[in-house]
C-alpha cells in the first residue's frame, strides 16, 4: 500500500470535517489513527467521540484562536513546536496508518511552524504512511507534494447570517 499526502485547504468550512471523515472510514477498515491539532485547544464533540473508539487519538495541542493582529504569542509557537514533534514520535512509533494535521497550513501561514521543517518531516514519513494536512492557505510546495488537494470553497455560511457555531455540527 503506497501512503497517500492529502490535502484540504480553502477558505470555505469543511476541512476538519473532511479529514475527521477520511479518519473514520479508515478506523472503520481497522487502520490506527492520530489526529495532531496545531491550533485548537477546546473540548470538541470529535475528541469525545475518540476517546470511545480504540485506535482513534485526537490530542489538541493549540492554545486556541490565534488572532490576525500582530504576532502570535511565545506560547503558541511553543505549542506547534511541540505538536510538531508529537507528529514525528507518532510517526516514527510505526503504530498508525493515517496522521492528521490539522491546522497545520494555518500554523504555517502564522508563522508557528516553518515551512521547511514541515517538508522535513513529510519527506521523512514511511511510504506506507497516509497523512491528511488541514487548514487555510495550503503553500504551493505542499500542493506540489500532496498526491491528493482539495479545495474547500466559501459559498454560503451561517455565520453571514449572524448565526454562531453550534455544538455538534461545529465543534
Amino acid at each position: 500500500m503506497k501512503g497517500l499526502l492529502m490535502v484540504f485547504t480553502g477558505d470555505g468550512k469543511g476541512k476538519t470535517t473532511a479529514a475527521l471523515g477520511t479518519a473514520l472510514r479508515a478506523w472503520g477498515h481497522g487502520m490506527r489513527v492520530c489526529v495532531v491539532q496545531f491550533i485548537k485547544a477546546r473540548e470538541t464533540g470529535e475528541i469525545k467521540a475518540a476517546r470511545r473508539l480504540d485506535g482513534f487519538e485526537i490530542i489538541p495541542m493549540g492554545r486556541g484562536f490565534v488572532g490576525n493582529r500582530g504576532r502570535p504569542g511565545r506560547e503558541h509557537v511553543e505549542a506547534a513546536r511541540k505538536a510538531l514533534e508529537k507528529v514525528r514520535e507518532k510517526m516514527a512509533s510505526g503504530q498508525y496508518q493515517l496522521i492528521i494535521l490539522d491546522e497545520i497550513n494555518n500554523a504555517l501561514s502564522l508563522g508557528l511552524v516553518r515551512g521547511e521543517e514541515l517538508m522535513d518531516l513529510l519527506r521523512e514519513r514511511p511510504d506506507d504512511l497516509h497523512m491528511i494536512l488541514t487548514g487555510r492557505g495550503a503553500p504551493p510546495e505542499i500542493l506540489e507534494m500532496a498526491d491528493l488537494v482539495t479545495e474547500m470553497r466559501d459559498v454560503k455560511h451561517p455565520y453571514q447570517e449572524g448565526i454562531g457555531a453550534q455544538e455538534g455540527i461545529d465543534y
